[in-house]
């Protein structure tokens, strides 16, 4: 987020809200991506500029976004940008034909069209660009009656007076993405984190809505749990904590276009009992799945909220021994990892992997268990988010004879590294922070591989750059400069034993062997398909071991 704000925040007026995590096929890739939309903030404007013409009528919406995937970097360490700047500049098959935000989450005001000054659109060299709205948002206040009834409403006797409205002019409010959803359907409780999405290059809002009831039967309450306030308050589910749910489904899906503000309510769970009732009420505000495009399908992801509910659940209802969970014997927590410096419970996070016994790689919802007062991983549970796999919840259990290592575990072995210690020690002799960020745990088969990015910042500066990628897998620990580089020290150590061959032809061979091999490592490296990318790197291995010998 710290580097999205310092190169592309572009004016001081501008702000990166939050972090969005989706996939998208790019140039022919499936690919994980990071997303954010530039939203436009009244607060970061400086005080003399916060005139009731320019925060109603003239600054009156954000511009574009910024994406870049989740596994690639500049050799500055900085983010490579898929999408940057203003307007926007795509390097992808990817464009925004619409860059205008006028709802997002940072909207929390009313503002005016259609009025007689020009609304600032985007900077434009020395100068800035400005243009009208011609969207069907808002809603229109052609005389001097409906100002009044505004004026009344909001308080505010500028929009009875002012000289600024025309018959076309419109008001926009409730611009808050939530807080306009919720307006509409208040008996649905929201997600904690919509979603940016680009969709048919329009920048379209997904907004993940639940029905929930506290009157289930014989159905614990999410807060009657174990350790629920420390795991739901992190990440922002803390809402969930203020009355005893005990049934939740995620039953809804809300799409709203971040330029007119219109709002789509899609049924995806047509057998809750809850919807049923809500779409007899209002049978014209829900959609049918049939209704649901593609393009807007495909977008659809396991929202955390949900997943992280059901996972505190099953800490202590995994157990199917009725006199094992009575003594509660088989207790499992949430894995403890270090992020900059501080330790905390680690959250689940999306990814694009290859799930054991799967042909195909899948964006994925994960996270990993570990017994209580114990540090080993026993279990990782996910959900899956893709075609007609979407919702269904699969946890892979380890054998109880067989140590593996857990995240905490992981975080020691890096720590007594020599090696890694000793870097760590002279960038902070040099004055730069070293910021150890999330740790992944990436199933590979019936293994796990850990990844964990390491950033450098300046003690007094903001603009943090990835400087080394820490991978552990069995009992190797490696730190290098590039994700591909940690892979290649962790899987290429295997020695082969082949015939070594003696004719050109079959060395010429080789080489072209070694460069498709290569070639099909890379492709599944951008998929993150780690298992694919583990077995070409060891095929690799071979093929140039072969090579030297020829020689």
């Amino acid at each position: 987020m710290s580097t999205y704000r310092q190169l592309q925040e572009i004016r001081l007026y501008y702000k990166f809200r939050s972090v969005d995590v989706d996939r998208y096929t790019i140039n022919g890739n499936y690919q994980q991506v990071m997303l954010s939309a530039r939203e436009f903030s009244h607060s970061q404007l400086p005080q003399a500029a916060r005139t009731w013409v320019n925060q109603r009528l003239t600054y009156t919406h954000g511009y574009g976004l910024v994406m870049s995937p989740v596994n690639s970097v500049t050799s500055d360490g900085l983010p490579e940008l898929y999408i940057k700047d203003i307007p926007p500049v795509s390097q992808v098959n990817l464009q925004v034909s619409q860059p205008a935000i006028y709802y997002g989450e940072e909207t929390d005001s009313y503002i005016f069209t259609g009025t007689s000054t020009p609304e600032f659109d985007y900077p434009l060299g020395d100068g800035n660009a400005f243009t009208k709205y011609q969207g069907k948002g808002g809603v229109p206040i052609p005389s001097i009656w409906h100002r009044l009834a505004y004026a009344y409403d909001l308080g505010s006797i500028q929009i009875l007076i002012s000289n600024y409205f025309t018959n076309s002019s419109r008001i926009h409010y409730y611009r808050q993405i939530q807080a306009r959803v919720s307006h509409v359907a208040p008996f649905l409780r929201l997600d904690s984190d919509p979603y940016l999405a680009i969709i048919n290059g329009r920048l379209q809002w997904i907004v993940d809505a639940y029905t929930v009831s506290d009157r289930y039967p014989y159905s614990e309450p999410v807060t009657h749990t174990q350790n629920a306030t420390e795991f739901l308050q992190e990440g922002n589910t803390k809402h969930f904590l203020d009355s005893n749910i005990n049934y939740i489904r995620n039953s809804v899906k809300v799409l709203v276009d971040a330029y007119d503000g219109t709002m789509r309510f899609f049924a995806i769970d047509e057998t809750d009992p809850l919807l049923v009732t809500y779409r007899k009420i209002f049978p014209h505000l829900f959609e049918p799945p049939a209704n649901i495009s593609p393009e807007v399908k495909v977008h659809f992801r396991y929202p955390q909220d949900l997943f992280k509910i059901q996972a505190q659940i099953y800490l202590a209802y995994h157990m199917s021994d009725p006199e094992v969970f009575y003594n509660r014997e088989d207790l499992w927590r949430f894995p403890i990892q270090v992020y900059e410096g501080n330790e905390q419970m680690m959250q689940p996070y999306y990814v694009i992997m290859r799930l054991p016994e799967e042909a195909n790689a899948g964006f994925i919802l994960i996270l990993p268990f570990t017994p209580v007062n114990k540090d080993n991983m026993v279990a990782w549970m996910t959900a899956r988010s893709n075609g007609q796999d979407y919702g269904k919840l699969l946890l892979y259990e380890f054998p109880k004879q067989k140590l593996v290592f857990g995240p905490r575990q992981i975080e020691a072995r890096i720590d007594q590294d020599p090696q890694i210690s000793q870097q760590f020690t002279l960038w902070s002799q040099a004055g730069s922070r070293v910021i150890r960020g999330d740790l992944l745990v990436i199933p590979i088969e019936q293994s796990l591989l850990y990844v964990e990015p390491v950033y450098l910042r300046a003690e007094r500066g903001e603009l943090p750059q990835l400087e080394r990628v820490i991978v552990a897998h069995g009992k190797e620990v490696v730190m290098a400069e590039t994700l591909a580089q940690s892979l290649a020290a962790i899987f290429g150590g295997v020695q082969p034993e082949k015939e070594v061959p003696s004719a050109a032809g079959e060395t010429a061979s080789l080489a072209k062997s070694a460069l498709e091999t290569y070639q099909k490592a890379q492709r599944s490296l951008r998929q993150g398909n780690w298992a694919e990318y583990g077995r070409y790197q060891q095929e690799l291995e071979k093929i140039l071991q072969q090579l030297d010998r020829s020689n």
